[in-house]
């Protein structure tokens, strides 16, 4: 991919893929909160038929390439290197407004109940112990309503998964939480500077719900990147934290983002060669819930065929014993 395949592609595909969604939009210009910082109004528009942003709040534009190069912090040659990572699919031709982003929204947010939200949680190795870290989500996507397991991040936006479903709802951010009740509460308030102890990182969030699954204890806080493109973010929470635990993908993103962690923070460690079998956390998780059941199963197996042996050898034994009898009386 070079520059000009880069800028061919739509902005609003690319803020769609990092979780940012219009907050008003019409043929000629879509309308965004600022993509890298809070604020209130939107100050950050998209001129749909040039394909060119502009931040009025920092009086800063210019192409997919300049947005992708600002947003990540990175080069040229690093924007090309992010974008070639991903799957766009829509090419942006000037003759033609793109298409208008979908109407989302939500229509209620509940505890855990739908049945198949619950088989998609034991599909991915998850029981009830996760429930008080997630909710079950009910939303409306161009008039057609879905639900899905719903994980809230600090801004207030959402990451959405069901087994058909992958997609995130509002702002795309980090997400910070305790791993147990117990365990004292730390902010989500970017400006705390509260000192913690102890972390554990991870990429997506049926990884960090993998950790709690498996854990008997933790007394520290989980914090979940929800994308590896909240780096920057998870980098400016981890200097509160003395332990740093990293337990991210082991693909190339997840290893870039392991190396940027512990080239600022060298006393952070890397816990991925404990599942280096396995994609993540979860995969892991997945095939210990199987090998398991597997162990189980050929546990019974084995407990009825030697039970099935020791019925026969009873039988055996009855057998012979009524032959002697017989022989006895016949003496």
């Amino acid at each position: 991919m070079n520059c000009k395949q880069l800028n061919s592609i739509g902005l609003e595909e690319v803020l769609a893929a990092l979780g940012h969604l219009p907050t008003r939009q019409n043929e000629k210009e879509a309308w965004y909160l600022s993509p890298f910082g809070s604020e209130s109004h939107a100050s950050f528009k998209v001129d749909r038929p040039k394909n060119v942003w502009y931040l009025f709040s920092e009086g800063a534009g210019g192409t997919t390439t300049d947005f992708i190069q600002k947003y990540f912090n990175t080069s040229v040659k690093g924007a090309l290197a992010w974008a070639s990572e991903q799957n766009f699919s829509s090419f942006h031709q000037q003759t033609k407004p793109l298409k208008s982003q979908p109407n989302y929204h939500i229509d209620k947010i509940m505890d855990i109940a739908h049945p198949n939200l619950i088989l998609y949680l034991q599909e991915r190795g998850l029981s009830e112990k996760v429930y008080p870290f997630i909710k079950e989500l009910w939303f409306t996507i161009e008039n057609k309503q879905l639900y899905a397991v719903g994980f809230k991040n600090r801004s207030d936006g959402w990451e959405l998964r069901n087994s058909f479903y992958k997609g995130a709802l509002h702002k795309k951010d980090i997400t910070l939480l305790p791993a147990f009740p117990e365990t004292e509460y730390i902010s989500n308030d970017r400006t705390s500077k509260v000192s913690r102890q102890k972390v554990a990182v991870f990429e997506g969030f049926t990884d960090a719900l993998s950790f709690i699954e498996m854990q008997k204890s933790f007394e520290g806080d989980l914090l979940v990147l929800n994308s590896t493109a909240m780096i920057k973010s998870a980098m400016d929470v981890l200097t509160a934290y003395s332990e740093i635990g990293l337990f991210l993908d082991n693909d190339k993103s997840g290893r870039d983002c392991t190396y940027t962690i512990l080239k600022s923070f060298p006393h952070a460690k890397d816990f991925s060669h404990l599942y280096s079998d396995y994609k993540d956390l979860n995969e892991y998780l997945i095939a210990k819930r199987q090998h398991h059941a597997h162990k189980t199963i050929n546990t019974l197996i084995t407990t009825a065929a030697k039970n099935e042996h020791a019925e026969k050898q009873n039988d055996c034994k009855k057998e012979t014993n009524g032959i002697k009898k017989g022989l006895r009386r016949r003496m």
